[in-house]
C-alpha cells in the first residue's frame, strides 16, 4: 500500500498484489482470510502482515504470516505504521 492512501480492503489489496504480479494461489488466499477471522484483525493489519510476509519470504508463507499476525495482535499493534516500526525495532526482519 502506498503512503498517503486510505486503507484498502483486504479484497482490494489482494487485487492490487495480483496487478503487481504476485500470483497468490487459492490456498494462500484462503489462509489469509483464515488469519483474518482467527485473529479478528483489521484489514490494515492483515494487509500489512501479507506485505511483510512477502517482503521477508519472497513468497507467501502461511506459517510465517500467522505467526506474524498473532505477534502483532498480542502486542496490540493497530496500524501499518506501528506494525512496520514494531518489526524493525525488534529486528524481526530486515525491511
Amino acid at each position: 500500500m502506498e503512503r498517503g492512501k486510505s486503507v484498502q480492503s483486504l479484497e482490494d489489496y489482494l487485487d492490487y498484489l495480483q496487478g503487481k504480479g504476485f500470483q497468490l494461489h487459492e490456498d494462500a488466499i484462503g489462509f489469509i482470510y483464515f488469519g483474518k477471522h482467527y485473529t479478528n484483525a483489521s484489514d490494515e493489519i492483515i494487509n500489512t502482515a501479507v506485505e511483510i510476509t512477502l517482503k521477508a519470504q519472497k513468497s507467501f508463507d502461511g506459517s510465517f504470516y500467522i505467526s506474524l499476525l498473532e505477534t502483532l495482535m498480542v502486542n496490540k499493534v493497530k496500524n501499518r505504521k506501528d506494525a512496520i516500526r514494531f518489526v524493525k525495532e525488534r529486528e524481526l526482519l530486515a525491511i
